[in-house]
C-alpha cells in the first residue's frame, strides 16, 4: 500500500506539471480539479503496467496517448492541436528529467535508496516536476508563449504549412523517445542521448511554433 501511494502520489505531481507546462506555453486556463484527476487515472493505469505486468515499454506509449485523449476529450482542445500540445509537453519534460538523471547519476544520488527503495527515482521525479512549475510560473508571470492554439473544439482548423510541419513533429517524437528508451535501459552508456534527442526535437517544435505564432 505504501508503494502504490508512493507511485501515485509523485506521478500526480509529475503530470501536474507537464499539464500545467502545456497550458501556460499555450496561454490556455488552467482547469486544476480535472488535472489532478488525469493524473489520478494516468498514475494508476502506469502503476498496473510496471508493477503488475512489468511493460513499462507500453507504460510509456499510453501515457503519452491518455495525455493526448484528456487534452482532447476532458479539456476540449481541438485534436490537431491537443497533438502539439501532447508533444510538446512530453519533450519539454523528459528534457528537463533526463538532464537531471545524467546529473543526479553523475554525483550518486540517483543511487539512494534509503528510507525506500525507490527514494532516488522519487527525488529525479520531484526536481523535475519543480522545475518544469517554476518554468511554467516564469512563462505565465512574463506572458510568454504562444497564442496560436484555440481552446474551444468548435474552432475551425486551417491547416498552414508551418502547422503541418509541428504535427508531424509528433509521430517521430514519440518513437524517437520510444527508441531511445529501449536502447538506454539495455545500454546505460547511451543515457547521454535521451537530452541530446529531446532537445533537438523540442528545438523544432518551438523554432516552428514560433514562427506560427508571428504570423496569427
Amino acid at each position: 500500500m505504501l508503494d502504490f501511494s508512493i507511485y501515485m502520489f509523485f506521478s500526480v505531481l509529475e503530470t501536474f506539471a507537464m499539464f500545467l507546462l502545456a497550458f501556460r506555453v499555450f496561454k490556455i486556463d488552467l482547469y486544476i480539479p480535472e488535472i489532478i484527476f488525469s493524473g489520478l487515472i494516468m498514475g494508476f493505469v502506469s502503476f498496473v503496467l510496471r508493477h503488475d505486468y512489468s511493460m513499462a515499454l507500453t507504460d510509456v506509449v499510453i501515457q503519452y496517448l491518455l495525455s493526448f485523449c484528456f487534452l482532447w476529450l476532458l479539456f476540449r482542445i481541438h485534436a490537431f492541436y491537443a497533438v502539439i500540445m501532447t508533444g510538446l509537453m512530453y519533450l519539454s519534460y523528459m528534457l528537463l528529467q533526463s538532464v537531471c538523471y545524467l546529473i543526479m547519476d553523475f554525483t550518486g544520488f540517483f543511487s539512494l535508496s534509503f528510507p525506500f527503495k525507490t527514494m532516488g527515482v522519487n527525488v529525479l521525479q520531484c526536481i523535475s516536476a519543480s522545475i518544469t512549475i517554476l518554468i511554467s510560473y516564469y512563462i505565465n508571470k512574463h506572458r510568454k508563449g504562444f497564442d496560436f492554439v484555440p481552446d474551444k473544439r468548435s474552432d475551425r482548423v486551417k491547416i498552414k504549412s508551418k502547422e503541418f510541419f509541428i504535427f508531424a513533429l509528433t509521430l517521430p517524437s514519440m518513437l524517437i523517445t520510444i527508441f531511445i528508451f529501449q536502447i538506454s535501459q539495455q545500454y546505460s552508456s547511451f543515457h547521454f542521448l535521451l537530452p541530446l534527442a529531446y532537445g533537438v526535437l523540442l528545438y523544432g517544435y518551438l523554432y516552428l511554433s514560433y514562427k506560427k505564432d508571428r504570423k496569427t
